[in-house]
């Protein structure tokens, strides 16, 4: 009898299941989705298959808020509010962009032309 030659899919990978339902996601799989151990994944069954998905408890396009460099920034803002100081008052949103134009040494008027305001 001959032996049947399989053929691999290289893009599919087996992992067992272990005691109380352990499984392990292959390396590569978890440097792919910058998994890290503690991350949450979202189990759901699906046309008969298990599917995970990483949980972001932030969604993607807030996640800049959450940036080290920014929350070091919303710290430094509740401090002063904690100390009684308090921002420059504009009367309008116009009043607002130029003041901000200014401090970034940007002309308000080339930026409004360029965003068709």
């Amino acid at each position: 009898m001959t032996a049947v030659k399989r053929r691999r899919r290289p893009h599919l990978v087996a992992t067992p299941l272990r005691k109380k339902g352990v499984i392990t996601i292959p390396q590569d799989i978890r440097d792919q989705l910058d998994l890290r151990e503690g991350d949450q994944l979202v189990v759901a069954v699906e046309d008969g298959r298990i599917v995970l998905t990483p949980a972001s408890v932030v969604p993607d396009d807030q996640a800049w808020f959450w940036s080290p460099e920014w929350q070091a920034k919303e710290r430094e803002v509740e401090e002063a509010l904690a100390e009684g100081e308090r921002g420059e008052v504009h009367e309008d949103g116009a009043s607002l962009l130029r003041t901000l134009a200014d401090d970034a040494g940007l002309d308000l008027g080339e930026i409004e032309k360029r965003a068709d305001v």
